[in-house]
């Protein structure tokens, strides 16, 4: 799924973020968003990781102790030409491979009826999952525990980015194995900031340098209201997580929760420092005219930054924007390293699976590298990232110049706590994003409410 985030009506942003996981959408993108988290979707530098590939180098198998034909119930989350094209793409080429076994690829919208499947003791046997709840599902009892199937073939953390391989874990055990990813950065236009008088060909490295450039890019018509914007902080895939990050704050610090760390409220703070001097109002009136015209805002030309994923590259063929713009890593204060956070999807098997050993085969095959690079090489696979370095450098996607900036964060992304209360976690701090920047509470006062309630979620929970 991707994050669409176009409008800063914020009690809408907060439902539907907390409802799109980082990735791709049903129409083909690469799975990785999580922004129910998904969020949302990224990659490689360029360097091969470590070890063996999953699935490239693993003892051969046939999936099962017999020659019988088995069938491997197979739940996937996007319909359409996502559920067409993986089937073409990835699921026959595995059953050549694999011929006793047989995928029965079924799409399921969300994820209730996956836990009712679970809680009534017929799962399927494989689930696409975004791997941001693998740590809740685990928590409860949800997965199986695949670290004794892993250790066996030879499946290495190595293979992934650090980021994605630890969202996929849970209390030292693996119950998931990546599949996709994502990550975030600043969009600018050219033409806007030559327009203003600045050098477009200098992005902003600061955060100070990037208040200083907006400011320059904010106009107003005869009407009042916004001709073009610098920078709306809560547009898009901008939120409390990003600036916190950028900001080297923490959300997690010895195995404590710590939404209210000192560098999260400083990022809260600057949020809503743009809401008071921009006007929540003026600004919220801009978001909605952008969300009719149909357009992610930046390519409609009148927005000047942009925090968004790799995703919207994906946009250009139809897009075809008419003026010149750029990508540059999202910049923190000055003295700091850029850096960026990350989503995705997985692929779990449920507890209570059937046929586990064919099950798992087919989970190594999708998530590992033969699947991987498969799904990688599609006609259509336009600027997704997977969750292996070294098929995202095989691909050479490095040679794409804006691609390229999505790519060289990734290996120090960083990842929502994984967490029985992640989710928790991430509504809460939506929640008081909304407050702060409609100036309804101080931001030391609203995350030391969140760490509060997210502490009392986890003791109900492990007590």
């Amino acid at each position: 799924m991707k994050w669409k985030l176009t409008s800063i009506s914020i009690a809408a942003l907060a439902t539907v973020v907390a409802l799109s996981g980082c990735g791709s959408s049903g129409s083909g993108g690469n799975g990785g968003n999580t922004a129910n988290t998904d969020g949302g979707n990224a990659a490689a530098n360029g360097n091969a990781a470590g070890g063996n590939a999953a699935g490239e180098n693993a003892p051969a198998d046939t999936g099962s102790s017999s020659d019988k034909e088995v069938t491997v119930n197979f739940w996937v989350n996007w319909g359409g030409d996502f559920k067409k094209d993986y089937q073409k793409y990835v699921i026959d080429e595995f059953e050549k491979k694999y011929p006793n076994i047989k995928v029965k690829m079924t799409y399921v919208e969300g994820t209730d009826k996956l836990l009712t499947s679970i809680a009534g003791g017929n799962p399927p046997d494989v689930a696409q999952l975004d791997r941001f709840i693998v740590g809740s599902w685990a928590a409860k009892g949800s997965l199986e525990d695949l670290t004794p199937l892993a250790e066996r073939d030879s499946i290495s953390k190595d293979d992934y980015y650090p980021a994605v391989w630890a969202e996929a874990n849970y209390d030292n055990k693996t119950y998931a194995l990546p599949w996709g990813t994502d990550d975030r950065a600043l969009y600018y236009n050219k033409t806007l900031l030559k327009q203003a008088g600045l050098d477009p060909e200098k992005p902003p490295t600061t955060m100070e340098e990037l208040d200083m450039m907006a400011d320059k890019i904010f106009k107003k018509g005869g009407n009042g209201k916004y001709d073009t914007v610098g920078f709306i902080p809560w547009m898009n895939q901008g939120s409390i997580y990003a600036y916190s990050w950028a900001m080297n704050g923490k959300f997690e610090d010895g195995g404590q929760l710590t939404p209210n760390d000192p560098q999260n409220v400083k990022a809260l703070q600057w949020m809503a420092d743009y809401a008071k001097k921009y006007n929540i109002a003026t600004l919220s009136s801009f978001s909605n005219a952008m969300g009719q015209t149909g357009l992610n805002p930046f390519w409609t030309g009148k927005v000047g930054f942009i925090v968004d994923g790799n995703w919207i590259l994906n946009d250009l063929a139809k897009t075809k924007p008419t003026f010149e713009w750029g990508v540059t890593p999202i910049p923190g204060p000055e003295g700091t390293e850029p850096t960026t956070w990350s989503g995705g999807f997985s692929y779990i098997m449920p507890k209570g699976a059937k046929q586990k050993e064919a099950a798992w085969t087919l989970l190594k095959f999708i998530a590992g590298y033969d699947g991987t690079l498969l799904w990688a090489k599609r006609p259509n696979a336009g600027n997704d990232i997977t969750a292996m370095p070294k098929v995202n450098a095989e691909l050479k996607m490095e040679e794409n110049p804006n691609l390229k900036v999505f790519l060289d964060l990734m290996p120090n992304a960083h990842f929502r706590p994984v967490s029985p209360v992640g989710q928790k976690l991430w509504d809460e701090m939506f929640r008081v994003q909304d407050l702060a920047i409609n100036g309804k509470g101080e931001p030391q006062a609203l995350l030391d409410e969140v760490k509060k309630n997210v502490d009392s979620e986890l003791a109900k929970i492990t007590k």
